[in-house]
């Protein structure tokens, strides 16, 4: 147990969410508890993590999120390990709702500097009916900038989409390479344009964001098979297009080959998104939380075979091995799942409320006012 990687969880506590400030203590090593100095509330070593309150072992239930992470499927796990079926589900929701919450900290803050992103969806069968999965990714660090789940293919699952991508960027000269779906020739330019202050009444011009280029490649099928296909742009012209999938490396004509190749990791990492499965899920909500499960690790925890990079000279090893989020600047090591598991999200800090009224009387206006 150490005391000075942990923060106060109590959001009364105005010491919240410091770390290394001295206010934490051990207040029991066999019941792994932490005091807080401040406040004086006592709180677990895995307050903040999926793994509060639970009574099965940490490594244990880490074990069952690896296989769930790689594509084992819930009921292959339950034979194995003798579990219910709704547990695993329970560990998995949590998990999920944990990696959405890691991947909001770190991810989309704008330190990401995006240049070219794809982005694309695919349908999800549930018991009963079926679900849309919307996902994107920036291309030259492979990073997965975080997906959204509805019953609906429309504007508002895009926008969703589209808003956690502003939300990751570091600059709006972006290149965008999607598919025909109209929604995304409007949904992404709205998102990244902004207001034009001139000092005149009235609602200030909105306008897109200099260098921003979005493009699309349309399909045209005939009885389920692809015939033709044709590459449009929306925002930009060819030549600036062209520029940039030169400079970033990824390819020599629009395309979306990155995001379709992404979908294809998340079909063999997510068991219900298996073409031709019996590992169907039960609600959206397992389907989430397993897909920011998956994204997290997908992340974090996994080397990815083109991001490699030469060693230095004298190295032991030829290749240096990068995962997407070291290349893109967010992380410097690979972290392993049970890492990722146990990073706890800081709390905001504590802002003492704003008082309204008279201030209060002091000594000094105190013995003013006796003095008088």
């Amino acid at each position: 147990m150490n005391p000075q990687t942990q923060f106060c969880h109590n959001p009364e506590c105005p010491a919240r969410g410091n770390v290394c400030q001295g206010t934490i203590l051990i207040f029991s090593q066999k019941q792994q508890r932490y005091d807080c100095k401040v406040c004086g509330k006592t709180f677990s070593a895995t307050k903040g993590t999926p793994f509060y309150r639970l009574h099965t072992a940490v490594d244990l239930v880490t074990l069952v999120l690896t296989l769930l992470v790689h594509g084992c499927p819930t009921q292959a796990i339950v034979a194995a390990f003798g579990f219910d079926e709704r547990t695993v589900a329970s560990w998995q929701q949590r998990a999920g709702r944990h990696a959405q919450q890691v991947h909001e900290h770190i991810v989309e803050q704008g330190q990401v500097d995006l240049q070219h992103v794809q982005a694309d969806e695919l349908w999800v069968k549930l018991v009963g009916q079926r679900v849309w999965m919307a996902m994107a990714m920036a291309v030259p660090s492979r990073l997965w900038l975080g997906g959204v789940c509805s019953p609906k293919r429309d504007k508002a699952l895009i926008t969703a989409l589209v808003q956690r991508v502003r939300r990751s960027a570091l600059s709006t000269a972006i290149l965008v390479c999607v598919d025909g779906l109209a929604s995304y020739a409007s949904a992404f330019p709205a998102a990244f344009r902004h207001s034009v202050v001139t000092g005149r009444r009235g609602r200030p011009r909105l306008v897109l964001a200099a260098g921003f280029q979005l493009a699309q490649v349309v399909k045209h099928s005939t009885k389920h098979q692809v015939t033709s296909v044709t590459q449009r742009v929306v925002q930009g012209t060819k030549t600036a297009i062209t520029a940039v999938l030169a400079a970033t490396r990824t390819g020599a004509m629009i395309n979306t080959a990155y995001i379709e190749r992404l979908n294809a990791t998340f079909r063999s990492r997510l068991s219900c998104l298996t073409r031709r499965g019996r590992a169907i899920a039960h609600t959206q909500v397992l389907v989430s939380g397993g897909m920011w499960l998956v994204g997290g690790s997908y992340n974090f925890c996994t080397w990815h075979a083109s991001l490699r990079e030469r060693a230095p000279s004298g190295a032991s090893q030829k290749w240096k091995e990068r995962t997407p989020a070291m290349a893109a600047g967010l992380t410097d090591h690979c972290w392993t799942l049970k890492e990722f598991l146990l990073y706890r999200v800081p709390l905001p800090l504590w802002v003492p409320a704003k008082r309204r009224g008279r201030p209060p009387k002091g000594p000094a206006q105190s013995s003013r006012t006796a003095a008088a």
